[in-house]
Order: structure tokens, then sequence, then C-alpha cells
């Protein structure tokens, strides 16, 4: 049986919802390998991305109790793209499929049925995709649709509504091993790769227990972390930008010299002080976002690696027996 499927699930201080992750998965995956749809040495792993609560003994004591269960510890906190990167990478050798997955049960588990479905009729990837918002806020809301456009308007191609929640086969996943960039973006590079893929919708749940870890101010650094990662398009706009303000500039002298043959020049300070406000407003926010793709630049002539795994549990070489 060619059907061995890895579930990878970042984890960064999850220890109020974890047990209730590890006994929701273990019962789907049980059920799964029983109906013969997916292979016995299939596995749930879970990476502990630095946190700093008792996530990685929950962890272990999981892989401990059950061939089911592996982990990956990463030496220190490198962010979710990161450990998700982490986990991709480590299982691709085992694994003929991987399904990736947050740890807040916000995911309907439910779907990983019908993405297996997509995978056997020949998909490589498959994205799990949020049919409603209803448990979000107005702003959770509108922020996230705006975040989408915004994206996609600079001309990074997403998929709207989809997050990480998403499923990629072996070959799919070599194919990702090929992008090196330190500057990791997921949700815009795995549509880059190309291959037969299709979606399955969900309805999205309220987190389980504990706290969000992506507050306005770390979706904000997301955005734009994926802006400037898979688009020039900034840079251009600030060309254009610097064109359109060059011909107001003609304009506006061509207008000075008629008012000043004329004899109609009145002295005034107002619009000069707008002009140089302006321009001078403009000028900081062009230096900033060549200065962000600069330090992008800075970061990958470095390369430096994405993370470190300081273990890895893993009893590869033992199926799991799904209870009746």
């Amino acid at each position: 049986m060619n059907n061995c499927l890895y579930v990878v699930i970042p984890c960064y201080n999850e220890e109020a919802v974890l047990p209730e992750t590890a006994k929701r998965m273990k019962e789907k995956m049980y059920a799964l390998i029983r109906e013969g749809r997916i292979s016995p040495y299939s596995k749930v792993v879970f990476v502990n991305d630095g946190s700093k609560d008792r996530t990685w003994e929950i962890i272990k004591t999981l892989y401990e109790h059950s061939t089911l269960f592996s982990g990956i510890n990463l030496s220190r906190n490198r962010g979710h793209q990161n450990a998700l990167m982490a986990g991709l990478m480590t299982v691709k050798e085992y694994a003929d499929m991987v399904i990736s997955m947050d740890a807040d049960l916000q995911d309907d588990i439910d779907a990983i049925d019908k993405m297996i479905d997509k995978y056997l009729e020949g998909c490589d990837i498959v994205y799990g995709v949020r049919s409603k918002r209803e448990t979000d806020t107005f702003f959770k809301r509108f922020t996230a649709e705006t975040f989408y456009r915004l994206m996609n308007s600079l001309g990074v191609e997403t998929v709207f509504n989809h997050a990480d929640y998403r499923l990629m086969s072996k070959r799919a996943l070599y194919a990702l091993a090929e992008y090196k960039e330190v500057n990791l973006f997921l949700r815009g590079i795995v549509p880059m790769l190309g291959f037969k893929s299709d979606i399955v919708t969900y309805a999205r749940s309220e987190r389980f227990a504990g706290e969000s870890k992506y507050p306005l101010k770390k979706m904000l650094a997301f955005a734009m972390e994926g802006i400037t990662s898979l688009s020039v398009r900034p840079i251009r706009m600030i060309t254009g930008l610097g064109i359109g303000i060059f011909l107001i500039s003609i304009i506006m002298l061509i207008y000075s010299l008629v008012r000043f043959f004329s004899g109609q020049t009145i002295a005034g300070w107002a619009s000069i002080a707008v002009s140089v406000w302006a321009i001078g407003g403009l000028l900081l926010l062009s230096v900033g976002i060549v200065g962000e793709y600069i330090g992008k630049i800075y970061l990958e002539t470095k390369e430096r690696p994405r993370y470190i795994i300081e273990s890895f549990l893993n009893k590869k070489d033992e199926k799991t027996e799904a209870k009746k």
C-alpha cells in the first residue's frame, strides 16, 4: 500500500489544546487506517517551535504511548512558516502524502477525508479553503479579506481564504524543497509549484483553547513578508509614482511661468509647505520599501539555515495498529 499519510502540525505554546488535538487526530487516523484508505505506517507529527510551556513534554508523552505520534523539536523558536517547513522537509522521505494543519482545531479534521479523495483522483496539491468566517469578528473578517485581495493585486498568487491547511504529494514536497529562500511565505510559494491541484471547503471553527498566535501586529508583519518575498510590484509602483510626480512638476513649472509672465504671481507659503511635506513623506516611504527589499537580499546572501532540528522522535519502522 502506497498511501502513507503524515500529518504535520506546528506547535507554539499549545499545551492547553494539544491533548484534545491528539485525541481527535488519533480517532481520525485510526478510522482511516481501518477503512484501508491510508497505510498503517501513517503518522501525526507535532513540530515544537521553541515553546516556553509544556508542549514538548506532552509531545514526548504522546510519542512514548502510541506509535501513531512523532515529534520534531526545533532548537529555538523560528516562526510558524519555518516550523511548518521543517516538518514538511523532514517527513517527505517517509510519506506519500503530507497534510499540514494548525494545532488549534479551527481547521475541520473531517476535511482530511475529502483531501485524500482528491489525492487518489490524481491531485498533487489540495487546498483547504474556508467556506465561511462566521466565528471571526467583523474586524478579523475584514482584515483577512483585505489581505488576500491586496496580495493578489500586488502579483502574489494565493488561494482566497486558504491558510496552511493543505495536502501535498511526495513529488510536490520535493519540488518545494527546490525553493531555497530564507524569507518563507508558503501560501504564495505552493501555488507556484504547478502540478494538478484542487480545493476542499470547510467551515472554520472557534479556537478550542489557548490564545491566537497571530495578533494584528504579527498579521501585518506576515503580510509584509509575503508581499516583499514574492512580488516586486511595490518597487515598480515607486517608479511609477516618481514618474507621476516628475510630470506634475513639469506642469507646475509651466503654470508658474505663465503666472509670472502675466504678472499674477502671489507669494504664499501653504502650497510650498504642503509640497515639501508630501514629497518628503513619499521619499521616506519609498526609501523604506526599497530598504525592506535590500534587507531581504542581505538575509538571503547569508544563507543561514531556516531552522535547526534538535531532536526527531519517529518510530518509522513500526506500523500503527488501528483499534477496533
